[in-house]
């Protein structure tokens, strides 16, 4: 697990989009200050928007982003961008025991960028990872709250 040793507050935006291309945007725009090492946690219902804002990070770290797929069944899918990995990780399916049976923290330690789906069911969450909250407002719309610790300076 990564932790810092010193933490500002969290720093919050909330963005509201229409449409998988702009659910696209707003993880491509994430994904764009992402390095080596970062993990975004997924938080949201089945339909919420998580596998196309994936879809933008791919983008955003130079990944080709037509690869991106939900990784529902292979569990973790990898696409290679500039610089760094990132790790697509779906932990829908999972029991407790078989996700720490995956090695995330090895993943973490790679130095890749981690994106992980249905988050919640991991126990052992990095306290300095993104959180990217999905909430589904109707039809193709949906509410986006991402909070990111910075370090203090």
């Amino acid at each position: 697990m990564t932790e810092r040793s010193a933490q500002s507050p969290p720093v919050t935006a909330v963005q509201e989009t229409v449409g998988e291309s702009q659910t696209e945007a707003a993880g491509e725009a994430l994904g764009r200050t992402l390095r080596a090492g970062s993990v975004a946690l997924l938080y949201g219902d089945l339909g919420a928007g998580k596998t196309a804002f994936v879809r933008g990070m791919a983008r955003g770290v130079g990944a080709d982003a037509d690869e991106v797929s939900s990784p529902t069944f292979t569990l973790i899918q990898e696409y290679a961008g500039r610089g760094c990995i990132l790790h697509h990780v779906d932990l829908y399916r999972l029991e407790p025991a078989e996700i720490e049976d995956l090695g995330l923290d090895d993943l973490i330690a790679a130095r890749g960028v981690v994106a992980i789906e249905w988050a919640e069911r991991w126990n052992g969450r990095p306290t300095d990872a993104v959180e990217v909250w999905f909430e589904h407002l109707g039809e193709d719309r949906r509410r986006i709250r991402t909070i990111q610790q910075l370090p203090v300076t």
